[in-house]
């Protein structure tokens, strides 16, 4: 097994089994929607689906980029997108790194598409990987063809997870040229690209970057969920890195929270994935009030989808409930009617965007 792949099992193993939740909390306890006493709509009536990049999404949810390139993930990806497609969902996959160094691990991603053919799916790879790093490559025009034929991709996600490689005993830690890198890809591809956070959160400066780079979306993945700092630090305890193991605690909390994030980014105007602690359906649509597109949930589908379709299933089902039930207390119809409620925001969280100033 190579050292890709042997690290993907070790994520799963680790994210699952492990306390990794940032103690940074995300924001959504913060928000507050308004009630309405007189909604004047039925229960029937809402209508959670929303339109992203062109494509009708039933829900507002995206099963987040998460695994692939090992064996255990060819069954959880499977497990996953045959409820992205049941649910009509968007899906991403892990970093297909593994992958374009492994032909033999193709078959852990391209699974998605074989049992997904309408989901919308997003093909995944890492920013630090667009250069050069101590002697690795850059990857070319033909990785990222491959990348994005392997799930017959409909959008690709370059991830920006610096906060993950730094921490990690064997990461990647050149940066410079990467924002190039970035428009040169957008130039030249057939796919929208979206630029994605890994839990460390997006700026405005960053995301006002990123659009000017040629993205087509924003994943804020801001702090308030899985803490890749923390998931880097174990597995560098593993090994005896004492380095990684100790930055791996000291930048736990690292980052912007991601209800912040999403209020900065949402001031270009691109669709916006909020991911970073979405635990619930009220998660979801504070978050919507807030300004974005559609959530994005990982590790709670990850645990679920080890457990199988049916544990998933019912997640998914909870999920839209809560989401439905918020809408309709709220007399939203439909989801732009949340963004139209003017959610009232307390505590940290005003005190972040009050410091930060208006976007």
């Amino acid at each position: 097994m190579n050292q890709i792949a042997s690290r993907k099992g070790e994520h799963i193993e680790v994210i699952t089994t492990r306390d990794v939740e940032s103690h940074v909390r995300a924001g959504w306890h913060d928000v507050r929607l308004v009630h309405r006493a007189l909604p004047e709509i039925d229960l029937a009536d809402v209508d959670p689906c929303v339109n992203f990049l062109g494509r009708t999404l039933r829900y507002p949810l995206m099963i987040a980029s998460m695994t692939g390139g090992h064996a255990q993930a060819q069954a959880i990806n499977r497990t996953l997108a045959t409820l992205a497609e049941e649910f009509g969902l968007a899906m991403g996959v892990g970093s297909q790194r593994a992958a374009l160094r492994d032909r033999s691990l193709r078959a852990t991603y391209a699974v998605v598409r074989e049992v997904a053919p309408t989901a919308f799916v997003v093909g995944n790879i890492g920013a630090p990987q667009l250069i050069e790093q101590d002697g690795a490559p850059a990857l070319d025009a033909d990785d990222v063809a491959e990348a994005i034929e392997m799930v017959r991709a409909d959008a690709l996600a370059v991830h920006l997870n610096f906060l993950e490689e730094i921490v990690m005993t064997e990461g990647d830690r050149r940066a410079h040229g990467v924002t190039a890198a970035i428009a040169e890809l957008a130039g030249r591809v057939a796919v929208p690209l979206i630029g994605k956070e890994t839990g460390a959160g997006l700026s405005l400066d960053a995301a006002r970057t990123l659009q000017a780079s040629g993205v087509g979306a924003l994943d804020v993945g801001g702090v308030g969920g899985t803490s890749f700092a923390a998931v880097e630090g174990h597995r560098a305890e593993r090994v005896g890195d004492r380095r990684g193991a100790r930055l791996g605690a000291v930048l736990r909390d690292w980052g912007i929270p991601t209800a912040v994030s999403l209020v900065q980014a949402s001031a270009t105007g691109l669709p916006i994935i909020a991911t970073g602690g979405i635990r619930t359906g009220l998660d979801a649509a504070k978050a919507l009030a807030l300004g974005a597109t559609l959530v994005g949930v990982a590790r709670p589908l990850l645990q679920a989808a080890l457990e199988g379709d049916d544990a998933v299933r019912a997640w998914i089902r909870e999920f839209a409930y809560e989401l439905e039930a918020a809408m309709f207390l709220t007399g939203a119809r439909v989801v732009a009617d949340l963004r139209g409620g003017r959610p009232v925001v307390l505590g940290e969280t005003a005190e972040w965007l009050r410091q930060l100033g208006p976007p």
